[in-house]
């Protein structure tokens, strides 16, 4: 491998530096090293040679490398440091070092051309055919409630495990719920009371009091009522019904629970409700609980109605975990209470300066707008963050828009990744997959330690660890190593 080799030479060209009040610049030299090793057969300082600084440098470096013409002479120059060190230190011969030196004279000018030069842009071309520009089309997941690992139940203790902000239906749609409980209409809650008040007293009693039976037809069933309540509340979706099966069969102990008919008395008792092959407490289900909770002095906090908050409470609220049926309809109902312009105004807004996988679920809900909120999304093109991803929806409409820079598809390049990293880090086998399939190639990911972006080392280190190419993911732990020691820099 040669990132022995480089490291070594990197030291000892920083010692040899010191030793002679030389400025070295050890990042230059070092990809230098890189590509000569990775692309050349240059597999030790003295395998260099003349013919390696043309291809290197008029070749490889414009092909590879983002970096304006004006950067040039930095370059070279930088080669020249090599060059000096490469005959001091005995790795060439006088005679080499001096043809070295001559032909940098001779690409010095010619460098900035092939910089410069628009048939040198593979990189940039690579990263939409690599990647893919449908990349950008895709959803941000926004967190939301997938089933955990449960192992064993919940501990209901509030200091153990706190509650989750929970989501509650409208009063009036809670009662009028009520009216179509099987349970209610064969034993009525008392007249007179507030039905919700009389309706949480009678899961309260149901939760806390020996039924025997009278909910799921089992007396040890009723017992665990609690438990099961408890575990749907908490995970805050539907769950599959074979996860309610292993709870209750748990509880019974001895045998397989018959579950058909238990989730029909479940259903009866207006506490669950069974779609398909999954199933999650009602509406008036969780009202009643969380009362129950109150009623204990366990904290139980409600989660606010995403519609009504400003775009950064909407985007922090979903950030927090909202399943995904109530996030679409907090999004549309959202939506639906601004224009378009307004709404990608206030979200670009709260996006600026942002972290990327809040900015990914600005950019995914305000790429559910239309042509009108172009005024908008076009005033972000001068936002430095922004500005790839305002230019990516301008073009999707088939509006006019600025063609991206090489730097601009490097850095949404990262940023794209950015926006991944929560799922690849649930789901670290998929991620490598998807990798395996449609990540970037290695040349554009030894570029991305150049990026100024705030997750690019991180992102690296992911790449580093995902991808099951040896050749691709060795390119990522080096870009992730250049990229911290440009930061420490």
């Amino acid at each position: 491998m040669s990132i022995e080799w480089v490291n070594q030479a990197i030291d000892d060209l920083r010692a040899w530096g010191r030793t002679r009040e030389v400025e070295v610049d050890a990042d230059e030299v070092r990809l230098l090293c890189d590509y000569a090793s990775d692309y050349l057969n240059v597999n030790e300082l003295g395998d260099f040679s003349p013919e390696t600084f043309d291809e290197l440098l008029l070749s490889i470096y414009p092909r590879k490398v983002i970096a304006p013409p004006e950067s040039a002479p930095e370059t070279v120059a930088a080669a020249r440091t090599l060059v000096d060190y490469l005959s001091e230190s005995g790795q060439v011969s006088a005679e080499t070092a001096g043809l070295m030196r001559e032909r940098l004279d001779d690409i010095e000018p010619r460098m900035s051309g092939a910089l410069a030069d628009p048939a040198n842009f593979g990189m940039a071309k690579s990263l939409f055919s690599s990647i893919g520009p449908e990349s950008l089309e895709q959803s941000i997941a926004i967190p939301s409630g997938e089933l955990p690992d449960l192992g064993e139940a919940p501990c209901d203790c509030p200091a153990c495990t706190p509650l989750p902000a929970v989501r509650l239906a409208d009063p009036g749609d809670l009662r009028a719920a009520l009216e179509a409980v099987p349970m209610l209409a064969e034993q009525p809650l008392p007249d007179g009371d507030e039905p919700l008040t009389a309706w949480a007293q009678r899961v309260a009693h149901l939760l806390e009091q020996d039924t025997g039976g009278a909910v799921t037809g089992s007396a040890e069933l009723d017992e665990g009522l609690y438990d099961l309540c408890d575990m749907l509340y908490r995970l805050q979706v539907r769950v599959p019904v074979t996860v309610i099966r292993d709870h209750l069969d748990e509880i019974a102990g001895d045998g397989e629970v018959d579950l058909p008919p238990v989730l029909g008395r479940l259903e009866w008792s207006g506490l669950l409700q069974v779609t398909g092959d999954s199933a999650e407490l009602t509406p008036q289900g969780v009202w009643a609980l969380r009362e129950h909770y109150l009623s204990l002095g366990i904290d139980a906090p409600q989660a606010p109605d995403l519609a009504e908050a400003d775009a950064l409470g909407l985007i922090e609220g979903l950030l927090e975990g909202v399943p995904t049926e109530l996030a679409e309809d907090d999004i549309t109902r959202w939506l639906s209470g601004r224009v378009s312009g307004e709404a990608a105004a206030e979200l670009l807004a709260a996006a600026s300066g942002a972290p990327a996988v809040a900015r990914g679920i600005a950019i995914t809900i305000v790429d559910r707008l239309g042509p009108d909120a172009e005024p908008a999304v076009r005033g972000y093109l001068e936002d430095q963050e922004l500005r790839p991803h305002a230019i990516h929806w301008l073009a999707a409409r088939g509006l006019p828009a600025p063609h991206f820079t090489q730097d601009e598809l490097l850095w949404v390049s990262v940023d794209m990744l950015a926006l991944a990293m929560p799922a690849a880090e649930e789901d670290p086998e998929i991620f490598a997959e998807n990798m395996a399939a449609s990540g970037p190639p290695a040349h554009l990911i030894e570029e991305m330690w150049r990026v100024d972006h705030p997750d690019v080392v991180d992102v690296l280190e992911l790449l580093g660890r995902s991808i099951p190419d040896g050749t691709v993911a060795k390119a990522a732990r080096k870009a992730a190593f250049k990229a911290r020691s440009r930061a420490i820099r």
